[in-house]
C-alpha cells in the first residue's frame, strides 16, 4: 500500500509539473499581449486609462478591468484571437452612461477645482481646472467624478466643483457667448455694484457665459445657472480677447511677471498656487495655448534649441528643463521647468514664482539649477500634436464661432 501510494503521488507530481509550464507560458503570453497593447495605446497612465488584466478560468480567460480606449480594447481582443486564446470580455468601458445617467460631460463651476488621484480629499492633488473648463466625465464614486481635462489629464473631482451635463446640455453651453476673467484675483457680485454681495471669487482664465452689459459691469452666467456681475475693466468678451492675442514672446513674459510671488503648490495650475509645470501651463493658457500638464510631458513638445548651456540661442518664452541626465544604467528624469525671459534669466515656480539668473558671473547666479540643466525647447508658434491653439481648436466655443474667428 505504501508503494502504491508513493507511485500515485509521484505520477500526480509528474503530471502537475508537466502541466505547469504550459499554463505559465499561456498566462505569460496573455500578459505580454496586454502589456504590448498598453504600451501602444496608454504608455502614460496620466492621460489614458487601460487598467486591464486576464484572469485564468478553466481553459480560457476572463478579461477584467476598465478603459476609456475602445480602440485599445478591440486591438487586445484581436491579438488574443490571433493567438487562439479563448476569453470572455468583462472589461468595463468608460464613460459609464448608466451610472452617470447620461451626463458624460461637465463644466467646472467654481473658480478653481482640484483634481485628485483618488476619490477623497486627502488624496494627492494632481492638477487643477479653472471655471468654465470643459471635462469629459467617465464614472462616479459617491460624490466624486472621474474626469479628463482638455489636455488629457485624468483625475477625480468632487461634486462641488463640477456641473454635470448631457452632451446636448454641453452643446448648448458651448454655443453660448463667453467672457474671460483676466485679473489674477477678483470677485463677481449679485448686483452691478462692487459693494454688493460677492457671488464667488475669480481667477485669471475663468470662463463664464456672457449675458449682457450694465452700468460698467458684465452680467454673466455660471455653468450651474447662477448669475452675477463682473466689472468690465477686469474681463473681456472671450472672442474679443482671443482675436486680440498676438502670440508674441513679449506677451508671455508680461503674463509670467504678473504671477510673480505666487506660492508653490504641488498639482497647482492656477493663480491660487502653481507647481513648476503648472506655472508654465498657466502662462501659456493665458496667451491662448494649452500645453501638456507636466514637465516630463512638456519636454516632448516643440523643437529643441539648446542642450549645451548656449543660452544665446534662447528667446523669451522658451522652456528650460532640468533634472537628471541619462546614464548607462538609468534613464533621463525631467523634474523641473522654467521659462526664459531674456538677459540670461528665467522665471519659474520653486518655493514661489521668481526669477533666476544663469549668468555664472552674477551675484544671484542660480548654480543649483544651472548644474541640473538638461535642455531648452521652443513651443510658441510650433506645430505639435501636444499643443492646442485656442484660435484653431477652441475648447470653450462651438465650431461655428471658431471658424468665424479663423476667417
Amino acid at each position: 500500500m505504501k508503494l502504491k501510494a508513493f507511485l500515485a503521488i509521484t505520477v500526480f507530481a509528474l503530471v502537475s509539473c508537466n502541466d505547469k509550464p504550459d499554463e505559465k507560458e499561456e498566462i505569460n503570453e496573455s500578459e505580454m499581449i496586454i502589456a504590448e497593447v498598453r504600451e501602444e495605446y496608454a504608455p502614460d497612465k496620466r492621460v489614458a486609462l487601460f487598467d486591464v488584466e486576464a484572469i485564468k478560468k478553466d481553459d480560457s480567460y476572463v478579461l477584467r478591468g476598465e478603459s476609456n480606449l475602445p480602440d485599445a480594447v478591440n486591438d487586445l481582443k484581436q491579438k488574443l484571437k490571433a493567438e487562439n486564446l479563448e476569453f470572455t470580455d468583462s472589461i468595463r468601458m468608460l464613460p459609464d452612461n448608466e451610472g452617470l445617467e447620461g451626463k458624460t460631460m461637465g463644466v467646472v463651476k467654481i473658480s478653481v477645482a482640484n483634481l485628485r488621484d483618488e476619490p477623497k480629499h486627502s488624496a494627492q492633488l494632481v492638477t487643477q481646472a479653472t471655471l468654465g473648463m470643459p471635462l469629459k466625465v467617465y464614472k462616479k464614486d459617491g460624490g466624486w467624478f472621474y474626469v479628463q481635462t482638455p489636455d488629457g489629464y485624468l483625475g477625480w473631482v468632487d461634486y462641488g466643483g463640477l456641473s454635470s451635463k448631457t452632451p446636448q446640455e454641453f452643446s448648448q453651453w458651448k454655443s453660448a457667448e463667453k467672457l474671460i476673467y483676466l485679473e489674477p484675483f477678483g470677485n463677481s457680485y449679485e448686483n452691478a455694484d462692487s459693494d454688493a454681495q460677492s457671488v464667488s471669487d475669480l481667477v485669471a482664465g475663468d470662463i463664464l457665459e456672457l449675458l449682457s452689459e450694465e452700468n460698467g459691469f458684465y452680467k454673466v452666467k455660471y455653468p450651474d445657472g447662477r448669475e452675477a456681475f463682473i466689472e468690465k475693466s477686469e474681463a473681456r468678451p472671450y472672442l474679443d480677447w482671443l482675436s486680440s492675442l498676438d502670440m508674441e514672446k513679449e506677451d508671455l513674459v508680461e503674463t509670467s511677471k504678473r504671477l510673480m510671488g505666487l506660492p508653490y503648490l504641488w498639482g497647482g495650475t492656477s493663480p491660487k498656487g502653481v507647481d513648476c509645470s503648472g506655472f508654465t501651463k498657466t502662462v501659456f493658457f493665458l496667451n491662448g495655448m494649452v500645453i501638456p500638464r507636466d514637465a516630463s510631458q512638456q519636454v516632448h513638445t516643440g523643437i529643441q534649441v539648446d542642450s549645451t548651456r548656449n543660452f544665446e540661442n534662447l528667446i523669451p518664452g522658451d522652456l528650460l528643463f532640468f533634472g537628471r541626465p541619462a546614464t548607462d544604467s538609468t534613464s533621463e528624469r525631467v523634474i523641473h521647468v522654467g521659462m526664459w525671459i531674456g538677459d540670461n534669466k528665467f522665471i519659474h515656480s520653486m518655493g514661489d514664482v521668481h526669477i533666476s539668473n544663469m549668468d555664472t558671473e552674477a551675484e544671484d547666479f542660480d548654480e543649483y539649477n544651472y548644474n541640473r540643466y538638461l535642455r531648452t525647447k521652443r513651443v510658441l508658434n510650433q506645430e505639435d500634436n501636444g499643443l492646442i491653439y485656442l484660435k484653431e481648436k477652441d475648447i470653450f466655443i462651438d465650431e461655428d464661432a471658431s471658424e468665424e474667428l479663423k476667417g
